[in-house]
């Protein structure tokens, strides 16, 4: 039987002993290892960033002040020029996470693996919504990587989408462009001057040889870093990991909400977004879809101690309407208070 089939049949019986399923990491437990809190400041998606994600129809009002202060905290950092046309510092970039840590705010991203290896830092599994590339991230070396522009057109700051390519780059182009990064880059750039929530990235919910390549990798550069960090991820597995081999590090179990289906995958789904599996993972914080702040299974596991951190807050109004039922907040498309 798969990882995911069991984690799945696990799921079923959890849930029935519901509050016990939902429990989050004991008390005595987070003082043995000596386990830091979240630290309490606002989490930037992905960087901040003047193309990607969040800056869509719908949120114009705030969005172009963000996008103004992504690029002047980029530009502030050594990245491009203010009369630089196109994307200075596109979601999931070093000019992002660079403007970011110049502004002062905590940083989200995402790790994936190369099929050479390498621990990158991108969200998607394939780079058609970043860069108009339909590839791989997991097909491609870390070299073939660095030649493809992240949000490369239209060239106007704020774009959500790249523009399709007629056919894959062969050579780097010219002129300033950001291009996925290796996370070990990610690490040096923002040298502890902001905290980072790291998430670990995966296809589904089954486990393979490869997967613990990621979490080997991944901790092994987090290890040797001296800032401050946290870890999640939708998958159960990748959070029982850190429980299992690095007790010591604050864990985080991401989730939204989903509707049930009769699938595995949905079926699957559906429990994660019910924290039916946290008696696996039994994380430090739960991070949730904003919208669920009010749901009994967020409600719940914040009662039982459970740190609480909503994702994606896009609006000033989204946040007011989320801040009461979450100790932290990840943010973009707005310029949020700090704490």
């Amino acid at each position: 039987m798969g990882f995911g089939k069991k984690l799945l049949a696990a799921g079923v019986v959890a849930a029935g002993a519901g509050v016990l399923a939902v429990a989050p990491r004991p008390g005595f437990d987070k003082r043995n290892h000596d386990v830091p809190e979240v630290p309490d400041v606002p989490y930037a998606h992905r960087g901040l960033h003047d193309a990607g994600s969040g800056l869509v129809a719908g949120y114009e009002a705030e969005s172009g002040d963000y996008v103004d202060l992504a690029r002047r905290m980029a530009v502030q950092a050594g990245y491009g020029s203010a009369d630089f046309a196109g994307p200075i510092a596109p979601e999931n970039s070093l000019a992002s996470f660079a403007a970011a840590a110049e502004a002062g705010y905590g940083i989200e991203l995402d790790l994936q693996l190369t099929v050479d290896g390498q621990v990158v830092v991108v969200h998607d599994s394939d780079l058609e919504r970043v860069a108009g590339d339909p590839r791989r991230v997991a097909d491609l070396t870390y070299e073939e990587l660095t030649a493809i522009p992240l949000f490369p057109a239209p060239a106007k700051p704020g774009d959500a989408e790249a523009k399709p390519l007629d056919a894959a780059p062969a050579t780097a182009p010219e002129g300033y462009y950001q291009h996925v990064p290796l996370f070990s880059d990610v690490l040096k750039v923002v040298d502890g001057r902001v905290p980072i929530i790291v998430e670990y990235k995966f296809d589904g919910f089954d486990w393979s040889d490869r997967d613990d390549e990621l979490m080997e990798k991944g901790d092994a550069l987090l290890s040797a870093y001296a800032g401050p960090y946290v870890i999640e991820s939708f998958h159960p597995g990748a959070v029982n990991w850190y429980k299992q081999n690095r007790p010591e590090a604050n864990r985080g179990q991401l989730a939204d909400f989903a509707s049930f289906g009769t699938d595995k995958k949905a079926v699957t789904e559906w429990m994660a977004g019910l924290l039916a599996f946290d008696w696996l993972s039994r994380p430090d914080f739960i991070a949730y879809d904003w919208h669920g702040g009010d749901t009994p299974q967020v409600r719940l596991a914040r009662a039982m101690g459970a740190t609480t951190v909503s994702w994606t807050v896009r609006s000033s109004a989204e946040l007011g309407e989320s801040e009461p039922y979450f100790d932290r907040f990840i943010f973009e498309a707005f310029v949020p208070r700090k704490a």
